[in-house]
């Protein structure tokens, strides 16, 4: 039985993934301070510790690494900069370093799109150039380049860059493209779109998970980077079709809100080289996303709640540690 360890992986994509690595017979570990609350199964074994004091020791047996650890997405970056290369570049690194060193044989990265910036409608593939300008794509782009440099023919590294996963998970989160329109439509019977011509790489938790298991049980060989998204849409585009299934769902029709503002990130990717070497091939779309949360929506109906918004909830934990030399690294993730 392949033993694989998670760092972050009691977040909201860790939630989803480990309950199917379960299921598919691995034997799952999760480093993590579950910060949001531990919705893992019973099965998965849990180890609450700062990636930082990881050794050697504490990765040896283990076949497999994948670090999902890390400030999220771009308003928290620019919240906290510092600690936004801290958890996004130095972590990754030093995990995969101590992997390496405990004889652990692939990494898989959790890397991001952002790392593209902005792009003048072009789909972009893995050899396109990665020119992000701001601290999160400047973070996760740093954080991959550090994993793929210890790649050699005893350990393997895979970075997925992902787009910008929506959906339901375990451990909820309501500050994902998708998921905030399918809130507010619900809620509020409208729907706000910040410039509707920008483009984003949409993917659904589920094709998410998809890639990882691929990238899992993919050949020795496979390493290197790979562009992960469900489709491109423009943010116009995502608000419509969210528009659509929420009133063929419940009949609900919400108004849409649109505001051209400035936008300096906007980028459109390719997976062919996922479909061709990894076979990850991905089975949804906005409105399968969006039925996915309508199903699942008693779970999360309490808007309200801060753990569903990462940024907010980081403040709070950075006011509650200030004074503190380090936070933990292990606990705010993808």
């Amino acid at each position: 039985m392949m033993k694989i360890l998670i760092a972050g992986g009691a977040g909201y994509l860790g939630c989803s993934l480990v309950p199917k690595l379960l299921e598919r017979g691995y034997e799952v570990d999760v480093v993590d301070f579950f910060w949001f609350g531990n919705n893992l199964p019973r099965a998965a074994g849990v180890l609450r510790k700062d990636l930082f004091d990881l050794t050697v020791d504490d990765l040896h047996g283990y076949e497999q690494v994948i670090f999902l650890a890390g400030l999220s997405n771009d308003p928290m970056a620019e919240f906290s900069p510092g600690k936004n290369f801290i958890y996004n570049a130095a972590a990754p690194a030093y995990f995969a370093y101590v992997a390496k060193k405990a004889k652990v044989r692939r990494c898989v990265y959790a890397s991001s799109c952002s790392v593209y910036g902005y792009t003048e409608n072009r789909l972009y593939d893995e050899e396109s150039p990665a020119v992000a300008h701001y601290p999160y794509g400047i973070s996760k782009l740093q954080g991959e380049q550090a994993v793929l440099q210890l790649q050699d023919c005893d350990f393997s590294v895979i970075a997925l860059r992902m787009g910008t996963i929506s959906g339901y998970s375990p451990r909820m989160r309501l500050d994902l493209i998708v998921n905030t329109m399918f809130r507010d439509a619900v809620r509020h019977q409208l729907i706000t779109v910040n410039n509707p011509a920008i483009w984003r790489p949409v993917l659904s938790i589920e094709d998410a998970v998809s890639a990882y298991i691929r990238a899992i049980e993919g050949a020795p060989a496979v390493n290197g980077i790979y562009n992960i998204a469900s489709a491109n849409y423009t943010v116009g585009e995502i608000a419509d079709l969210v528009k659509l299934e929420v009133e063929a769902q419940v009949g609900i029709r919400p108004r849409l809100c649109i505001k051209h503002m400035d936008e300096f990130r906007s980028y459109k990717v390719s997976i062919e080289r996922a479909a061709n070497v990894l076979s990850f091939h991905p089975r949804d779309d906005i409105r399968s996303i969006v039925q996915h949360l309508f199903v699942h929506l008693d779970a999360f109906k309490n808007w309200d709640n801060p753990a569903y918004y990462n940024l907010e909830y980081f403040k709070t934990l950075e006011i509650a540690s200030s004074g503190s030399s380090r936070t933990a690294t292990g606990a705010v993730v993808s």
